[in-house]
């Protein structure tokens, strides 16, 4: 029996909102005008600095190994999310908290997922820098996931 249409449309759904969100605020003009705007305690700069996590950026002046592991961030971030919509699509009962819930944790696993990777590959792999890494793409996944969420809420059915 294979997959049913609902179950790839949401998936679908979900990777175009993660993909927007890794490319647009992921980016390194909007990095660098977070990191220069977004400084101050309030929740829309920590929001807004949260959001630019899976930062990638080909011309950092770093190893090249923590570039990779930057860039590997971000795509892990996508691919992630869409296997883990996949996976957590199935038991899924059409209940609209259900649908944005696992749109949500999605992301959640996937970010805290491509923190553990990114902090194998780069050059600092010291346990609490792993940690580190895990807890930012878990928060980055609280902060953003209710986005793809909501775009996996009513994705067609076709």
């Amino acid at each position: 029996m294979g997959v049913s249409t609902r179950f790839r449309s949401t998936t679908a759904a979900g990777v175009i909102a993660v993909l927007v969100l890794v490319f647009v605020f992921g980016s390194p003009p909007f990095g660098s005008w977070a990191a220069d705007n977004a400084n101050g305690a309030g929740a829309l700069d920590l929001f807004l600095s949260v959001l630019a996590w899976p930062s990638w950026d080909f011309t950092l002046d770093a190893p090249a190994r923590d570039v990779l592991a930057m860039v590997l961030r971000a795509v892990l971030v996508v691919i992630l999310t869409a296997a883990f919509l996949t996976a957590l699509a199935w038991p899924r009962t059409g209940n609209a908290g259900a649908q944005l819930l696992t749109g949500w944790a999605s992301v959640v696993f996937a970010g805290a997922a491509a923190g553990l990777i990114m902090g194998l590959v780069q050059s600092d792999a010291s346990a609490p820098a792993v940690f580190a890494l895990i807890s930012s793409g878990a928060t980055y996944g609280i902060f953003a996931g209710w986005i793809v969420g909501l775009a996996t809420l009513r994705a067609p059915s076709r």
